[in-house]
């Protein structure tokens, strides 16, 4: 199996560290050798966080380059214009429309930026996900970083990986149905 590249790019709370370890760990069950990469850009002030997936036959290195992603998946608005840079030619977006103002915006000193989606939706092939909406209805917003993790596994089709084991022995327990659902209702977004 060719390389492939992930990118899942949130903000610091968001969960996007949660649902790289489970799609690892999946992918890890599939029989692939998987990296994984992640950066923690003040993620505890609600900073950016980016994690790298790299996964196939051999991989040598858990980066991937500008221009490199097969699919990103932004947890947050801004951050998908920020990271897409790195998705490669004829690549595709998972984005969830979700606002989270940082700083600057808090503070007045800037606005939040207006047409993302529309902007992106030109260069690019784009699915949007109200992925907190989602999760907010299955009974936890919390639970929108698995409801992106369905649309993603949906988009990369690893159907022979018991996603529901994966996912309850990732979770908190008491917490393995919630997002088992939400898993299901992000592939459904797909």
């Amino acid at each position: 199996m060719e390389t492939k590249n992930i990118l899942l790019v949130g903000v610091g709370g968001q969960g996007t560290i949660l649902a790289s370890k489970i799609l690892s760990d999946g992918l890890l069950e599939k029989g692939c050798d998987v990296k994984m990469s992640e950066i923690h850009g003040m993620s505890q002030r609600g900073g950016s966080v980016s994690t790298q997936i790299r996964f196939g036959d051999k991989v040598r290195s858990p980066i991937i380059g500008m221009g490199e992603a097969e699919l990103i998946v932004a947890f947050e608005k801004m951050e998908a214009l920020r990271w897409f840079s790195y998705l490669k030619p004829g690549g595709r977006m998972v984005i969830n429309d979700f606002e989270i103002p940082s700083a600057p915006i808090l503070m007045g000193l800037a606005d939040y930026p207006s047409g993302i989606l529309e902007e992106l939706s030109a260069k690019a092939a784009v699915s949007v996900c109200k992925a907190a909406e989602i999760a907010a209805k299955l009974g936890n917003v919390k639970a929108m970083n698995i409801v992106l993790l369905g649309a993603l596994v949906k988009i990369l089709g690893p159907d022979d990986v018991d996603w529901n084991a994966v996912i309850a022995r990732n979770v908190k327990k008491g917490f393995e149905e919630l997002n088992v659902k939400a898993f299901e209702a992000g592939a459904g977004q797909a």
